[in-house]
């Protein structure tokens, strides 16, 4: 598949947010997903708005503590929170500047092992409703057309996700937003049963959970809580581009 091919593809998922048992936590994780893919960079993840100016992370983090330390410091100080504020992107030059501004987050980002991260702005016209960040390391930085694509990929994610609350009762997606934390929790867990159960890594246990939802047509934390109460095992997905790409992942490579 060619990147132009890659990124229609993307562009019709973040698109499809109507569909009937539509997951808020399956499409951010998606997206993030996709960023990665798309823009070669370490990770990504989406912070949402909550009870005014508070941000905090909805969909499962990576297994790597490195990046549950720097969101967690993302969510009280750094670009993330000045990106949402201001609904512009957040490009820091230089860790001497960043250090000034935001010196837990400058200091966090830097012992886990990333360069300073670029972060867009989720918005729609005066809508902001978070930030997406993008986290590389080595000394390679996103390019401008990566953080137009990025910002692109934003807005789509944005539009998508107001349609969702608009076209559906309004109560109903707030409340899955406000209850993500709680089924992040609840998904880590079944991530942790599922990979000791079958001595796989973290990140291929989730996608066996992804795929046995989306297969069954069900929410995800639903889920995680047969694995954590029922014993349910899900299998690997089918062979195919997707399982390529765990296995490589497995792999380490």
């Amino acid at each position: 598949m060619s990147r132009e091919q890659h990124i229609a593809r993307t562009f019709v998922e973040l698109a499809d947010t109507l569909v009937e048992d539509f997951d808020v936590i399956d499409f951010l994780q998606q997206m993030t997903v996709r960023c990665q893919e798309l823009l070669d960079i370490t990770d990504a993840a989406v912070l949402l708005a909550h009870s005014g100016t508070r941000l905090y992370s909805p969909a499962p983090c990576d297994p790597a503590p490195g990046l549950q330390r720097v969101l967690e410091v993302a969510l009280d100080e750094g670009p993330a929170l000045e990106a949402y504020r201001t609904a512009r992107s957040i490009v820091p030059e230089n860790a001497a500047d960043a250090a000034a501004r935001w010196p837990r987050f400058t200091e966090q980002v830097l012992q886990s092992g990333y360069a300073l991260p670029s972060v867009v702005p989720m918005r729609l016209r005066k809508d902001s409703i978070g930030c997406l960040i993008l986290l590389h390391t080595g000394e390679r930085s996103l390019t401008v057309d990566d953080l137009s694509l990025a910002q692109t990929l934003a807005d789509a994610a944005t539009i998508g996700l107001l349609h969702a609350r608009t076209l559906r009762q309004q109560e109903t997606v707030n409340t899955q937003l406000h209850t993500a934390l709680h089924s992040r929790i609840l998904i880590e867990q079944a991530k942790g049963i599922l990979a000791a159960r079958r001595n796989i890594p973290l990140n291929q246990a989730f996608e066996a959970i992804r795929y046995y939802a989306r297969h069954h047509r069900t929410l995800l934390s639903k889920v995680a809580q047969e694995v954590i109460d029922g014993g349910l095992v899900p299998p690997d997905p089918p062979a195919g581009p997707r399982g390529q790409s765990v296995r490589r992942k497995a792999a380490g490579e």
